[in-house]
């Protein structure tokens, strides 16, 4: 008898530890072949390189840094001592073949939206939108030249590699060193000023000079102006005679001939080019240039310019912050190079040349800005083994006996790159980019990068792109940048409005508030009193508040009388059908729900909306909203209004596993609606099926319509002052031409087919970046937009 039962004990035992396994195996094969099925949803075959945000994460803006951050450890991954991005995860990263940014300058995110049906390509080919936060430097720039981090694990760096000794004892080498470093390291210390005879402030001499009021200190993204000055000889001396300065890009902003204060005795026409008949009209005075350029020159502005001591001592200016190339470019014992020897040797340019009647400033403040950023983005080393023996006269033996261990390398991301052997490309317009020129190609219009893009044999590993026609079109067609804004951001507040009524006399905007605060935060209302009834203009700050109020509201009984809940009627609706439409089907919403959780009355009343009317409808609805006449105000009664995580999944969990629920980020102690992701569509199709049955459950539910990673459309237009105006004034009727916005509509569509073309060109498993940076302005955030997406194999259909 024991021993029968103790069989029976372990025959058991056995059974449920079967069972247990059984139930495990069954759990992994539901997990494999939901992995199986959200792959083939996505188009993805299993293990190719893709790029996921959670849903809280897609909330909050993305800055450049943790832009870069994602970009090295696609590149350089975990073999570089490189951890995942905390913010978002790129899966299967070492299948990653590339990548390509494309930076469209000057436009937000708000034009993208409010073209929306125009951008096919970047609505249904990228994945993941963020918000993406303006930056004050220079994107193209910053991605070539910050630093990685951890890199020392890859071990790519040769340590056998050698430096001459006669490299080593360069002038250049001695001064700069070898590695690349940004501007700040080139610019003159007041030890080299004083030595080079520069104006310094509060030395002797300089006590008549002019100062422009500059910053304590320059970072490597500070601006650089070339200058170069003209001077004649006068019974006092050698005074200015012409001033030319030429920005960072190479455009000339300032070019003024100037009377000199005294008797002239000399033009010195051989070699500044000037004539008494040339300053006979002139009227502009050393003072009046000095003003100029006091407002031209930004407080961190690092002048360039070849000998510029004596540029200042011309302008009677003093200035702290310069690169001098004449010290750059550096020769033994104090010597020095002529300007005209550096550019035909470092930039194989011609000027100066003996047909010219005296030097061309311009031409000249541009050679001096080009050898500066060239000796900047090259590096010392670089330089001087590259023109050793064309500048400095010599050339290197080889004797291995006259080496020295070379310094530490370069962890710049281009130059690492390099060192891997991965190319490395910038096309787009002349600027000032952290990179050797010898990888740069600078074209006047997109069409003319995409073209050159198009055109490669081979892609380069890391290719920037950088397009400008949108910014120079809106900054010549639109003169007034903010009131366009402001009027785009009012085009997408009006899907977010609609007007109710009429409603009973007396009705106040809380009350208002109350009954419709049932479909989404609301924004703001305001009242409509006609003088025969009331309406309300009702703006919720989510798209489907708006939806749910037209669907659900329209038709209910306030005090016994019905009321009309519609959209307003302007040109922007025009096209909301369709705007809803293709936002439903937006990938970024395929598998998100909005959920809104009603009180017992205003869903009882909702429930019988579109019936006739009954004496049950009747009581609700005049009980609930009747105790404001007895003094009282409308509150939730029974059933609690009150969302939390876990109620939302036990709702929801019945029609397919929930990935994430999202309440709002701020809300007060009731919170009210709620952004639920399924792991597959079909919960979330399911759930729309039952839509009936959770009404009963107390929830109004939408598909997901505002994009994820805004908080509200309107928020853009709302959150903050814009141009002087506050919030509540950006919402007054906004002016519309119609000619300017099918130009816009024109305008985007191109742009939106020369993305693609871009997108198609890429190699499969490319890391594709598009970044919409939004126009610099000091008066409004504009925030900018940030389109990521893997290209997969077989790429996708447009």
């Amino acid at each position: 008898m024991e021993s029968s039962s103790s069989d029976a004990v372990l025959s058991g035992r056995k059974k449920r530890k079967n069972k247990a396994v059984e139930r495990q195996e069954g759990v992994k094969r539901r997990k494999a072949d939901t992995e199986g099925d959200e792959a083939l949803q996505c188009g993805r075959p299993t293990g190719s390189p893709r790029i996921s945000l959670p849903l809280t994460r897609l909330q909050q803006p993305l800055t450049l840094t943790e832009l870069i951050e994602l970009l090295h450890f696609a590149a350089l991954g975990k073999k570089g001592g490189l951890k995942q991005p905390s913010w978002c995860r790129l899966c299967n990263h070492k299948k990653v073949e590339g990548l390509n940014i494309v930076i469209v300058e000057g436009l937000p995110q708000s034009h993208f939206y409010r073209n929306y049906l125009s951008m096919k390509h970047l609505r249904t080919n990228y994945t993941t939108r963020v918000t993406f936060t303006p930056s004050p430097d220079n994107v193209a720039s910053e991605i070539f030249r910050r630093e990685v981090p951890k890199v020392e694990s890859l071990s790519v760096f040769n340590p056998d590699e050698k430096l001459h000794r006669a490299v080593k004892h360069h002038p250049v080498i001695t001064t700069f060193g070898t590695q690349r470093r940004g501007l700040t390291a080139y610019v003159v210390s007041q030890e080299e000023m004083i030595k080079n005879r520069y104006p310094v402030k509060g030395l002797p001499g300089f006590e008549d000079f002019d100062s422009i009021d500059s910053s304590d200190s320059v970072t490597d993204g500070s601006p650089l102006y070339g200058l170069d000055c003209e001077m004649c000889q006068t019974e006092k001396g050698l005074e200015l005679t012409r001033v030319s300065v030429v920005d960072s890009g190479g455009n000339c902003v300032l070019d003024d001939l100037v009377k000199p204060k005294n008797r002239v005795l000399n033009y010195l026409t051989e070699f500044s080019g000037i004539t008494a008949a040339m300053l006979k009209p002139v009227k502009t005075t050393l003072q009046d240039v000095q003003a100029k350029l006091k407002t031209l020159l930004p407080g961190d502005a690092v002048l360039v310019g070849h000998s510029l001591n004596n540029d200042l001592m011309a302008l009677k200016l003093i200035h702290r912050h310069v690169i001098d190339t004449s010290l750059l470019y550096r020769r033994e014992l104090g010597r020095k190079f002529k300007l005209k020897v550096l550019a035909e040797v470092v930039l194989k340019k011609q000027i100066q040349t003996e047909e010219k009647k005296g030097h061309n400033p311009i031409e000249d403040a541009l050679a001096t800005l080009e050898l500066a950023q060239y000796f900047i983005r090259t590096g010392p080393r670089q330089v001087v083994e590259l023109h050793l023996e064309e500048l400095w006269g010599y050339k290197i033996e080889d004797d291995s006996s006259e080496c020295t261990p070379t310094p530490a390398p370069s962890y710049r991301f281009a130059d690492i790159l390099q060192t891997l052997g991965r190319s490395v490309a910038f096309l787009g317009k002349r600027a000032d980019i952290a990179l050797d020129l010898s990888n740069q190609h600078w074209y006047g219009s997109d069409k003319e990068v995409l073209a050159s893009f198009r055109k490669q044999a081979k892609t380069p590993y890391l290719s920037v792109l950088e397009f400008s026609s949108v910014s120079a079109h809106l900054k010549r067609r639109f003169t007034h940048q903010e009131q366009l804004y402001r009027n785009v951001c009012a085009n997408l507040g009006d899907m977010c409005v609609v007007f109710a009524g009429p409603l009973p006399v007396g009705f106040s905007e809380r009350e208002v508030r109350q009954l419709f605060r049932c479909c989404g935060p609301v924004q703001k209302i305001q009242m409509l009193n006609t003088g025969f009834s009331v309406h309300a203009e009702i703006e919720f700050e989510l798209l489907e508040g708006a939806v749910l109020a037209v669907k659900n509201l329209n038709g209910v009984r306030v005090l016994g009388q019905p009321i009309k809940v519609q959209r307003p009627m302007c040109q922007s609706m025009l096209d909301l059908d369709l705007n809803l439409e293709a936002l439903q089907s937006d990938a970024l919403n395929s598998n998100l729900l909005y959920a809104a959780k009603l009180s017992q009355r205003v869903a009882e009343c909702v429930q019988l909306n579109g019936h006739p009317p009954d004496a049950k409808c009747s009581a609700v609805t005049n009980g609930a909203l009747a105790a404001r006449v007895n003094g009282q105000q409308l509150r939730p009664t029974a059933r609690s209004s009150k969302l939390s995580e876990e109620n939302v999944r036990g709702t929801f969990d019945r029609f397919g596993s929930v990935e994430s629920v999202v309440l709002p980020a701020k809300f007060e102690k009731r919170p009210r609606h709620a952004c639920i992701k399924f792991e597959s569509s079909e919960g979330k199709q399911a759930a729309l099926r039952s839509s009936e049955d959770l009404l009963k459950d107390g929830y109004l539910i939408s598909p997901s319509l505002t994009p994820p990673h805004l908080h509200s459309w309107v928020a853009m237009a709302s959150a903050g002052k814009v141009g002087g105006e506050t919030a509540e004034e950006q919402r007054t009727p906004h002016t519309c031409n119609v000619s300017e916005d099918r130009e816009m509509d024109l305008i985007m569509k191109k742009l939106d087919c020369r993305l693609g073309k871009v997108f198609r060109f890429l190699p499969e498993g490319t890391l594709s970046v598009v970044l919409l940076l939004g126009p610099a302005s000091t008066n409004v955030h504009h925030p900018g937009l940030c389109l990521l997406e893997v290209k997969e194999t077989g790429g996708k259909g447009e």
